[in-house]
């Protein structure tokens, strides 16, 4: 780790924010990679050269020129709550605090724009305030993440059991960009162009804007079932899930003993007790707790959204990966994967798993509706770490079960999110936004480290 940024980088631009202390350039560096074992082990300790907040879109073409002419490797960060490593730069140069970067820039029925760096919790509430609007998902991290965030290395979270992930046609409608070259150019991608750049890890482009279609607001109640049989918080949750008549954002199933992590909760959440987290409308709430009684289950827990977000937190700030950062407070010991299962088979598919690892893989389930509109879940088990050697085993029997994991314990693209080799389009698009491979480099296995800059189509 450099004990302080580089002073020439002030020096050579010194109207930009620059964090010179520090400490801060080594926070800034990080991320929530250390769920993984794995990647704790391999990321702890790379460190930035220096750290720079840019205000403007001139700021981030100054920072763009500057790399490009220095060939300094350049990484974009946003809230710093991705858990691949995506924001941990591999080889120095410079990270870009994307988090100043942050105005509302319109909104109309049914779409709004904002730049990258807008806190999602900011940016959905004055949708709600200014015209009755919301965004279609939030994740877990939705008061710290930002919306460049979330678009270069989220998925979705609440709401894609309505709306799908963000990968879903119509989610996002366009992104404004920059090139990363001497001479910066300013590029708008509309619809599956702009989704080039959707879980890259910002190497493929520096985004600077992102235009979103969204969702009407309603008065969201939070609800809390408890089971004593697990299959039967399963098939209770994925009742939810179907029935088209109930408004809802989040279902969620999490197996004894997760409840137990969830420490703030614990007046609602009976020992050795199944759990179903909910996020739904209001108006749905007698057909929410007579569905739980029809499947042998009961609601310990009710509050309005709103109420629940002005006192704490939020039900969905105890779903998706919070669930895990929750466990992880209490047990250091654990660790987890990202897995998707086949539309239709999705429950079976679950109970075999929870079978097949009983007491070392510990199932929690987020329902949503896939890219093509089924209704399925996916899945941020927790898992009880002993070597890396049985996580691999792990993952593989997953695999052989027709389960697809979504490795979180690699910060190679391919080997990740991805799930393979990259398309020849993505590819494309790096050339074209970062001709040099500057930005973020060594995350990309089909981009050399070595001479980037020599690569052609």
């Amino acid at each position: 780790m450099t004990s302080s940024p580089s002073p020439s980088f002030a020096e050579q631009l010194p109207t930009l924010d620059w964090v010179t202390d520090a400490l801060k350039v080594a926070r800034l560096s990080q991320d929530f990679f250390w769920f993984s074992p794995v990647l704790k082990r391999q990321l702890q300790g790379l460190c930035a050269d220096g750290v720079v907040r840019p205000r403007t879109e001139d700021d981030v073409r100054q920072i763009a020129s500057f790399c490009a002419r220095n060939r300094l490797p350049l990484t974009l960060r946003g809230a710093g709550t991705g858990n691949y490593g995506q924001s941990v730069p591999l080889q120095g140069g410079i990270v870009m605090d994307m988090s100043a970067f942050n105005g509302m820039l319109w909104q109309r029925p049914g779409v709004a724009r904002a730049q990258a760096g807008i806190r999602l919790g900011d940016f959905n509430r004055l949708l709600q305030d200014g015209s009755g609007q919301e965004l279609r998902w939030l994740p877990s991290t939705y008061r710290s993440a930002t919306l460049g965030g979330l678009f270069s290395g989220g998925f979705g979270g609440a709401g894609s059991i309505t709306y799908g992930p963000l990968a879903a046609p119509g989610n996002i409608l366009g992104a404004k960009v920059m090139t990363l070259e001497e001479h910066p150019q300013v590029i708008e991608l509309r619809g599956a162009e702009a989704m080039r750049l959707h879980h890259m890890w910002g190497t493929n482009g520096i985004v600077l804007e992102i235009e979103v279609a969204l969702a009407p607001a309603h008065e969201w109640l939070e609800s809390i079932g408890v089971f004593d049989d697990f299959e039967a918080a399963l098939r209770f949750a994925d009742a939810v899930a179907r029935n088209p008549g109930l408004v809802k954002k989040e279902v969620a199933v999490l197996a004894d003993p997760i409840p137990a992590y969830l420490t703030a909760l614990k007046a609602h959440l009976p020992a050795h007790r199944h759990a179903v987290l909910l996020v739904h409308a209001a108006s749905g709430e007698s057909t929410v707790e007579a569905l739980a009684a029809a499947h042998g289950g009961a609601i310990s827990y009710r509050q309005s959204h709103a109420e629940a977000q002005a006192g704490g937190h939020t039900l969905i700030e105890y779903a998706w990966n919070h669930t895990t950062l929750h466990a992880l407070k209490v047990d250091k010991g654990l660790t987890y994967l990202q897995t998707a299962f086949i539309p239709g088979k999705h429950i079976e598919q679950v109970l075999r798993l929870k079978a097949m690892f009983e007491g070392e893989v510990l199932m929690h389930v987020e329902f949503i509706r896939n890219v093509d509109g089924h209704l399925t879940c996916t899945a941020l088990p927790l898992v009880r770490f002993t070597t890396e050697e049985r996580l691999a085993e792990i993952i593989a029997q997953h695999r052989a079960e027709q389960v697809r994991v979504n490795n979180p314990h690699t910060f190679i693209i391919e080997e990740g999110k991805q799930g393979g080799d990259l398309a020849p389009e993505l590819l494309e698009m790096k050339r074209r936004l970062d001709p040099h491979g500057l930005l973020n480099p060594g995350k990309m296995r089909a981009w050399p480290a070595l001479g980037p800059q020599e690569q052609t189509a």
